[in-house]
């Protein structure tokens, strides 16, 4: 049978061809979880051959790879922040700029929130993140997939937080009139993508992440524009609202804000790689 090290530099070889992105760290990646251990760990295990049921699951998930399907679909799990949560074709894949839009948040709350809003919850790590941050945090998880909302569902179980995430399945404009609220935090990863900026996409995005969550009308505006628009209504007095935008949105963001009297305070953050990326806007 063929050693950790051999099959980690074929995959590593086979994933350079395909035009994976960082062969070596998502073979190592993979590997690591077909042998059911970290994937430093690998460096220790170089000389031990792999079982056949290990080679099957391995052969079954590179070949998915290859094809450009995420490996976090592959595996069905991704990480975010410090916590682990299912993932798959239903949802968006947690991204680091959503982990930064979480730290952004922790910060900028002068004092915990009594109840939080998280709208498009996908996977519903920001709703857990907030719950677990915030033990007293009442948090309402919006999702207009029910398919995608019982993924936030099943994860807000596995990180027990479920007693304190309300989950509901709404569309924008629906939420906003149900009665629900109000909210001293509402956040959101909303689709930001324009029609050209999908098309042009890796294929891991545009092949498999589902479309509705990326994809927005406007030239990527319109739910951007829609939770500006709705977010006081439901709003308590000093609350906050902060989203993960797209590049060179922040200009027209502000603009929609400076027309509604209810915002005090706004303000424009960039990610770590310098991208404009977080809109936060404060309730009179």
């Amino acid at each position: 049978m063929p050693t950790t090290l051999e099959v980690l530099q074929k995959t590593a070889q086979f994933f350079t061809r395909r035009e994976i992105p960082s062969p070596k760290l998502e073979a190592e990646l993979l590997l690591a979880r077909a042998l059911e251990c970290k994937r430093l760990d690998l460096y220790l295990r170089f000389e031990q051959p792999l079982t056949e049921t290990q080679l099957n699951t391995l052969r079954e998930q590179v070949t998915r790879r290859g094809q450009r399907e995420p490996w976090q679909y592959i595996v069905g799990r991704a990480g975010f922040l410090d916590f682990e949560v299912a993932c798959d074709k239903r949802a968006l894949i947690p991204r680091p700029e959503t982990e930064e839009l979480t730290e952004v948040v922790f910060a900028r709350m002068a004092t915990p929130p009594a109840t939080a809003l998280d709208l498009g919850t996908g996977t519903g790590v920001l709703a857990i993140a907030i719950a677990r941050k915030w033990a007293d945090c009442q948090v309402t998880a919006v999702e207009a997939s029910r398919e995608t909302l019982a993924l936030g569902e099943t994860n807000a179980i596995s990180t027990g937080t479920s007693t304190r995430i309300n989950f509901l399945s709404a569309s924008w404009p629906e939420v906003f009139t149900t009665g629900i609220g109000p909210f001293d935090l509402i956040v959101s990863n909303p689709p930001y993508l324009s029609e050209e900026e999908w098309a042009s996409a890796a294929p891991e995005v545009r092949e498999w992440e589902p479309r509705a969550a990326l994809v927005a009308a406007e030239n990527g505006l319109a739910d951007l524009r829609a939770i500006i628009q709705s977010a006081p209504a439901v709003l308590t007095p000093g609350g906050l609202l902060a989203l993960e935008t797209g590049i060179a949105q922040h200009a027209m963001l502000l603009t929609i804000a400076a027309t509604i009297a209810a915002y005090t305070r706004t303000e424009c953050l960039r990610d770590l790689s310098g991208h404009e990326r977080f809109f936060l806007a404060w309730r009179a």
